[in-house]
Protein backbone atom coordinates (compact mmCIF):
# COMPACT_ATOMS: atom_id res chain seq x y z
CA UNK A 1 0.00 0.00 0.00
CA UNK A 2 2.83 2.52 1.04
CA UNK A 3 4.21 1.86 -2.56
CA UNK A 4 0.94 2.74 -3.93
CA UNK A 5 0.74 6.03 -2.51
CA UNK A 6 4.32 6.81 -3.39
CA UNK A 7 3.77 5.87 -7.18
CA UNK A 8 0.77 8.07 -6.91
CA UNK A 9 2.73 10.93 -4.70
CA UNK A 10 5.27 10.67 -7.32
CA UNK A 11 2.83 11.12 -10.53
CA UNK A 12 1.17 13.77 -9.08
CA UNK A 13 4.21 15.83 -8.38
CA UNK A 14 5.09 15.25 -12.36
CA UNK A 15 1.47 16.32 -13.36
CA UNK A 16 1.42 19.24 -11.38
CA UNK A 17 5.05 20.54 -12.46
CA UNK A 18 3.53 20.13 -16.22
CA UNK A 19 -0.03 22.15 -15.47
CA UNK A 20 2.40 24.79 -13.84
CA UNK A 21 5.06 25.36 -16.36
CA UNK A 22 1.51 25.36 -19.09
CA UNK A 23 -0.06 28.02 -16.93
CA UNK A 24 0.64 31.78 -18.27
CA UNK A 25 1.62 33.95 -15.37
CA UNK A 26 -0.30 37.11 -13.91
CA UNK A 27 2.47 39.28 -15.18
CA UNK A 28 2.44 38.41 -18.73
CA UNK A 29 0.21 41.41 -20.09
CA UNK A 30 2.28 43.71 -17.79
CA UNK A 31 4.50 44.80 -20.74
CA UNK A 32 0.80 45.08 -23.22
CA UNK A 33 -0.46 47.32 -20.52
CA UNK A 34 2.20 50.38 -20.82
CA UNK A 35 2.62 49.67 -24.41
CA UNK A 36 -0.67 49.76 -26.32
CA UNK A 37 -2.99 47.54 -24.75
CA UNK A 38 -5.11 50.78 -22.75
CA UNK A 39 -7.77 47.98 -21.73
CA UNK A 40 -5.56 45.62 -19.81
CA UNK A 41 -4.55 46.31 -16.28
CA UNK A 42 -0.99 46.03 -15.19
CA UNK A 43 -1.79 42.08 -14.05
CA UNK A 44 -4.50 41.22 -16.29
CA UNK A 45 -8.17 40.97 -15.55
CA UNK A 46 -8.78 38.28 -12.84
CA UNK A 47 -11.78 36.82 -14.48
CA UNK A 48 -13.07 33.55 -13.56
CA UNK A 49 -10.14 30.49 -12.80
CA UNK A 50 -9.23 28.51 -16.24
CA UNK A 51 -9.32 24.81 -15.96
CA UNK A 52 -5.63 24.24 -15.84
CA UNK A 53 -6.63 26.23 -12.63
CA UNK A 54 -8.77 24.37 -11.12
CA UNK A 55 -6.96 21.15 -12.43
CA UNK A 56 -3.58 22.42 -10.53
CA UNK A 57 -5.87 23.25 -7.66
CA UNK A 58 -6.90 19.46 -7.19
CA UNK A 59 -3.76 17.90 -8.01
CA UNK A 60 -2.11 20.30 -4.92
CA UNK A 61 -4.78 18.53 -3.10
CA UNK A 62 -3.61 15.26 -3.93
CA UNK A 63 -0.56 15.96 -3.10
CA UNK A 64 -0.86 17.03 0.49
CA UNK A 65 -3.12 13.90 0.78
CA UNK A 66 -0.76 11.88 0.07
CA UNK A 67 2.10 13.91 1.44
CA UNK A 68 -0.05 12.59 4.96
CA UNK A 69 -0.27 9.43 3.91
CA UNK A 70 3.30 8.76 3.86
CA UNK A 71 3.94 10.59 6.81
CA UNK A 72 1.61 8.26 8.55
CA UNK A 73 3.73 5.24 7.21
CA UNK A 74 7.04 6.79 8.38
CA UNK A 75 5.78 6.92 12.19
CA UNK A 76 4.34 3.29 11.88
CA UNK A 77 7.33 2.49 10.90
CA UNK A 78 9.44 4.59 13.39
CA UNK A 79 7.53 2.97 15.89
CA UNK A 80 7.91 -0.37 14.83
CA UNK A 81 11.90 0.00 15.29
CA UNK A 82 12.11 -1.72 18.39
CA UNK A 83 10.62 -4.82 16.94
CA UNK A 84 13.37 -4.83 13.87
CA UNK A 85 16.22 -6.27 16.46
CA UNK A 86 17.70 -3.22 17.62
CA UNK A 87 19.13 -3.54 21.04
CA UNK A 88 17.91 -1.74 24.17
CA UNK A 89 19.73 1.39 25.14
CA UNK A 90 20.46 -0.60 28.78
CA UNK A 91 21.44 -3.32 26.43
CA UNK A 92 24.51 -1.46 24.74
CA UNK A 93 25.37 0.11 28.05
CA UNK A 94 25.62 -2.69 30.03
CA UNK A 95 27.83 -4.90 27.17
CA UNK A 96 30.06 -1.05 27.05
CA UNK A 97 31.91 -2.08 30.55
CA UNK A 98 35.10 -0.53 30.51
CA UNK A 99 36.52 -2.69 33.30
CA UNK A 100 35.39 -5.81 30.97
CA UNK A 101 37.69 -5.20 27.94
CA UNK A 102 41.05 -4.00 28.74
CA UNK A 103 44.06 -5.84 28.84
CA UNK A 104 46.38 -6.32 32.00
CA UNK A 105 49.51 -4.07 32.22
CA UNK A 106 52.96 -6.53 32.28
CA UNK A 107 54.91 -5.33 34.84
CA UNK A 108 58.25 -5.66 33.03
CA UNK A 109 56.75 -3.34 29.72
CA UNK A 110 55.94 -0.48 32.50
CA UNK A 111 59.54 -0.60 33.27
CA UNK A 112 61.40 2.55 31.09
CA UNK A 113 63.48 0.55 28.65
CA UNK A 114 67.07 2.33 27.71
CA UNK A 115 66.59 4.72 25.00
CA UNK A 116 68.86 6.92 23.39
CA UNK A 117 66.62 9.78 24.18
CA UNK A 118 68.67 12.10 26.94
CA UNK A 119 66.70 12.28 30.62
CA UNK A 120 66.53 15.48 32.14
CA UNK A 121 68.74 15.36 35.31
Amino acid sequence: MESLVLIVHVLLAAAIIALVLLQQGKGAEAGAAFGGGASQTVFGSQGSKSFLGRLTAVLAAGIFATSFALAVYAKQRAESVNDAGIPSAELIESAADPQRDLPELDAAAGKAAESDIPVAE
